[in-house]
């Protein structure tokens, strides 16, 4: 399988966590402000991409839409009109599609793209979102990866958009929503067993488990580790002994 390189792009300024956002100073998450935030500061930009129901690419991070809207309700269940009439609380800025986001950034930095997993359990996709996303990435004159939680979404990606570089994005799976996955699944994702299978180049690993042998094991053989979130200098400091890069918020990396 074809494994594409991760630009160099990745490894030099700091990653912001859902763009450069500041919700006191009316800079949501995920919003077009918050990208341009990110422009200006130089920051690449990592963001996230949910469905509607009919499998429009939006970028949005939760699976319910009360947090970020205030307005309840799960963006799967919404068609595209619905979805965009819903606000970002912090600038009444509309929730970007992913089209939208691309038209606005338009190659000015680097984008870390993470496909939220749709159906709950790391289980198989049926591919719908990132054929959605691989299609609106075509001509697309920028830096750019892809990578998700699940592995099943990294191998649709890998056949739908082979010459883009793909990640995974780990941790240790030991939190409380984690264990509603099953403990067999679990087990898999922690040894990070699909790394190869997906033709991956890269993991963005949760930061408090940087110091995993199989995260060594990956580095050695020639992957590139990035991790999230990073939350503070002295974080980032520490997060630099072992990864490249670092995807950060809430602080202005030195």
């Amino acid at each position: 399988m074809k494994r594409p390189a991760l630009p160099e792009a990745f490894l030099k300024a700091p990653i912001a966590h859902r763009g450069f956002h500041n919700l006191a100073a009316g800079i949501p998450e995920n919003s077009l402000a918050s990208f341009q935030a990110a422009i200006d500061a130089g920051y690449g930009i990592e963001l996230d991409v949910q469905a509607t129901k009919d499998a429009d690419a939006m970028v949005f991070h939760d699976y319910d839409m009360r947090r970020l809207t205030g307005t309840a309700g799960p963006i799967q269940m919404c068609d595209l009109s619905e979805a965009k009439a819903r606000t970002l609380l912090g600038n009444d800025e509309p929730i970007p599609t992913f089209s939208e986001m691309l038209d606005f950034v338009a190659g000015r930095v680097p984008l870390l793209i993470e496909i939220k997993d749709q159906h709950g359990a790391m289980g198989p996709v049926d591919g719908r979102l990132e054929r959605a996303v691989a299609e609106a990435l075509k001509g697309y004159d920028g830096d750019v990866a892809l990578m998700s939680f699940n592995p099943h979404s990294v191998a649709v990606l890998a056949e739908a958009a082979p010459d883009i570089p793909r990640g995974i994005t780990t941790e240790n799976w030991q939190g409380e929503d984690e264990q509603l996955i099953p403990a067999a699944r679990r087990a898999e994702l922690v040894n990070i067993e699909d790394y190869d299978r997906v033709g991956a180049c890269f993991i963005s690993h949760q930061a408090a488990d940087l110091d995993r042998p199989r995260v060594a094991e990956l580095k050695t053989a020639g992957a590139h580790v990035l991790c999230w979130t990073i939350r503070s200098a002295e974080q980032e400091a520490e997060a630099r002994k072992v990864a490249q890069n670092v995807t950060f918020e809430g602080y202005v990396p030195g």
